[in-house]
């Protein structure tokens, strides 16, 4: 259940960059271990806490970065290309991670006082940190379906989806809202990757072991779909 949370929150973030805006970002696992990287980063300096909040910002803000210069600047309209952009972007960013931090994995640690056990089912122990990781995700969904559904932001999102031109027409800047949910879906990778980097490990490769889950549960979830995703 925990990892299947984990693989929804990196799911969460690829579909909704898809579903608003029809962009497929094979980079996306990448900006998932960036975030790994960064909170073990932020953790040496000022511990797991600050990385929690630090990571998702700094990645939400390179987001918008990444959108503006390789899919906006280079008018990337086929999925070809954007696989093929993205795919490229993602190795820039493993080789980047290989020259700051190694090739080695590096020692990021769950936090202290979460390592015990929060109950004990069948004699076997349920640690405090993934009951953590467990209730965040969840609330990140509830967050997100709660945005999407009940807010004017979700319904600009939608009408942008469906109906960019009438969109425009009412005044809304659609480059501002792409930013927005490119921002956001990357900083829901970087936050997962801060949360489960200190479980599952921070080594070079873990964004390509974890691509080719990610994308299956995109699209047998249904692409563009968070419930299909969950599910």
């Amino acid at each position: 259940t925990l990892f299947g949370m984990l693989l929804f929150m990196l799911a969460a973030g690829l579909t909704l960059i898809y579903g608003m805006m029809g962009v497929i970002n094979f980079a996306h696992a990448s900006f998932y271990m960036l975030g790994a990287y960064l909170g073990y980063q932020v953790s040496v300096w000022a511990g797991f806490w600050a990385g929690m909040i630090v990571v998702p910002v700094v990645l939400g803000l390179a987001g918008v970065a990444f959108r503006r210069v390789l899919i906006s600047r280079l008018a990337i309209d086929d999925q070809v290309s954007q696989l093929l952009v993205t795919f490229g972007a993602a190795m820039v960013i493993t080789e980047g991670v290989q020259i700051i931090w190694g090739r080695l994995a590096v020692p990021y640690r769950i936090p202290a006082g979460m390592t015990g056990a929060l109950f004990n089912v069948g004699g076997l122990d349920f640690p405090i940190y993934r009951f953590f990781i467990l209730v965040v995700s969840i609330m990140l969904f509830a967050v997100i379906m709660l945005i999407l559904k009940r807010t004017r932001i979700g319904l600009i999102l939608s009408a942008a989806q469906s109906r960019p031109q009438m969109v425009r027409a009412m005044g809304y800047d659609l480059d501002w809202v792409n930013d927005w949910v490119f921002a956001a879906g990357v900083a829901v990778a970087g936050l997962a990757g801060v949360m489960a980097g200190n479980l599952l490990g921070v080594y070079p490769v873990m964004a390509e072991r974890i691509t080719p889950l990610l994308f299956v549960i995109v699209v047998v979830g249904g692409l563009g779909s968070l419930n299909g995703a969950l599910i």
